[in-house]
């Protein structure tokens, strides 16, 4: 999360993860390993979102049924991002509801969304913070928005792929992460943000569209 661009650096090894992916699912285990490598740092950011300190032990089960499933997957890089985000949320909001444990709010109010500013984005928000302390922040917005923010900014899925993880018209997603990250913004005391959350992931400082 920390740096602008993120999702971007997280696309730039689709090529790579779709080898891996078709070799995996001819048997060989060393590119099982090198698709984990890529895409578990992000989805264990999102499941750390979702789900805090069981994350690990949440992203072992998803990862369990991964490879169960593996052959039954179609597609390229992006679109196993995209499948695996789903089976973690699955197995997330399983553990939620066994935890019985519910999502925790804010009380912003509407009001206090619209940001000032033009000319730098949302993300540089989260730049300041670490990892950690950008995930907690984000485990406090409504559930919605966090992962809307989790999806987009975190596994660095596009607008489309997020809405299909959460089963979601991709407008929706994109006001959800939009809310969001001027959310977080706010709680960091950001000054000069406005909306970077595009179809094609948040833009980077000065980046045209």
């Amino acid at each position: 999360m920390g740096h602008g661009g993120e999702p971007r650096r997280v696309r730039a090894y689709d090529g790579e993860l779709g080898v891996a992916v078709v070799r995996a699912q001819e048997g060989d285990e060393a590119a099982f390993a090198v698709a984990y490598r890529i895409v578990q740092p992000a989805l264990l950011g999102y499941l750390r979102g979702i789900v805090g300190d069981e994350a690990e032990d949440v992203a072992s089960d998803a990862w369990l049924e991964i490879a169960r499933d593996l052959g039954r997957f179609r597609g390229d890089g992006a679109g196993f991002r995209g499948w695996t985000a789903t089976i973690a949320r699955h197995r997330a909001l399983d553990h939620l509801r066994r935890q019985k444990v519910r999502p925790r709010g804010t009380t912003i109010e509407q009001d206090v969304l619209e940001l000032p500013g033009t000319h730098s984005t949302h993300e540089e928000a989260l730049e300041t913070l670490s990892t950690e302390h950008a995930l907690e922040l984000v485990k406090r917005l409504p559930r919605d928005q966090a992962e809307a923010v989790l999806l987009r900014v975190v596994v660095g899925l596009d607008g489309p792929a997020a809405a299909r993880v959460l089963g979601k018209r991709p407008g929706a997603v994109r006001t959800a992460a939009h809310r969001g990250l001027k959310r977080l913004a706010r709680q960091l005391g950001a000054e000069g943000v406005t909306d970077g959350v595009t179809d094609e992931g948040p833009r980077t400082l000065g980046e045209s569209r």
